[in-house]
């Protein structure tokens, strides 16, 4: 009994010798676990794309009002977040009469009616001013009608209508005369020489230029793109060849006086003819 275990040891080891010699290899009964190394790196992924955009964005709105104190998009204000200009794409633009346009100037005061007045035919809403525009304001008198003209030659009193013909002479320079059917002395520009002809064509174009500008400098301040809360609404409705009926209009006082100075034949330089609104405008009104 003393030599079984030996024995024992001894067969074991015999039996392993002999299967290495076999060429194969002994399988272990002992089972080994090897541990799972869990990734801790995140992909980017679309989420956090927008995540970053979405706070960026809102940084940039509360920065916007911060500095503005009025606007969280930078004193942008896109029509279709204002309720005014949704209401009429709903209802389809309004078309007016002089006459019609003419009722709404916000009288009575207090009353709530709304306030609109027109540029070179198209109507805009600005009931959002009445301390400006409505019963008693300091440009009242441009409200429910069109007075294109006015706010060419800055004339408010005299020239409160739409009839722009000879409106250019307040950006050409005062050494070309102004035609006698506008006011002027010079009902003839036959006589005059080559370069002088030059020269007024020239100042004519340029003041042309200048009053296309002017009308869509006010056109885009009386669309809200200014900051404040106006809005398009529709049409004045006329009566076909209107303006051929029209007497043709005297150049005011106040345009005379503010034509730009003598640029002179062949002249690149020169003073420029005054934009009576265009500080105004600046102002944010």
């Amino acid at each position: 009994m003393a030599d079984s275990k030996p024995r024992q040891r001894n067969g074991k080891s015999a039996i392993d010798t002999d299967a290495y010699a076999n060429g194969n290899t002994p399988k272990s009964t002992a089972t080994t676990t090897t541990p799972q190394t869990k990734s801790t790196s995140k992909s980017f992924g679309v989420l956090d794309l927008v995540r970053i955009l979405g706070g960026l964005l809102l940084l940039n709105c509360l920065l916007s009002y911060f500095i503005t104190n009025d606007s969280v998009l930078w004193g942008w204000r896109p029509w279709f977040i204002c309720p005014g200009p949704i209401a009429r794409y709903f209802r389809g633009p309004l078309l007016l009469t002089p006459s019609q346009l003419g009722l709404h100037t916000g009288h009575p005061p207090g009353s709530g009616s709304p306030i609109y007045l027109a540029l070179n035919g198209t109507i805009y809403d600005v009931s959002s001013n009445p301390r400006i525009y409505g019963p008693g304001g300091s440009y009242s008198v441009f409200a429910g009608k069109d007075a294109a003209r006015g706010f060419i030659t800055g004339c408010f009193a005299e020239d409160g209508n739409a009839d722009l013909r000879g409106a250019e002479y307040t950006y050409v320079a005062s050494d070309i005369p102004i035609p006698a059917e506008y006011g002027g002395e010079v009902g003839d520009v036959g006589k005059l020489t080559g370069a002088q002809k030059s020269y007024r064509e020239g100042e004519l174009r340029r003041a042309r230029k200048m009053v296309q500008d002017t009308i869509e400098g006010w056109a885009s301040m009386f669309r809200g793109e200014g900051g404040k809360d106006y809005f398009e609404v529709g049409k004045v409705v006329r009566e076909e060849g209107w303006l051929k009926r029209e007497e043709k209009k005297v150049l005011c006082a106040q345009a005379i006086k503010g034509r730009p100075k003598p640029r002179g034949p062949g002249s690149e330089s020169g003073g420029e003819g005054q934009d009576a609104g265009a500080a105004y405008r600046g102002g944010g009104r």
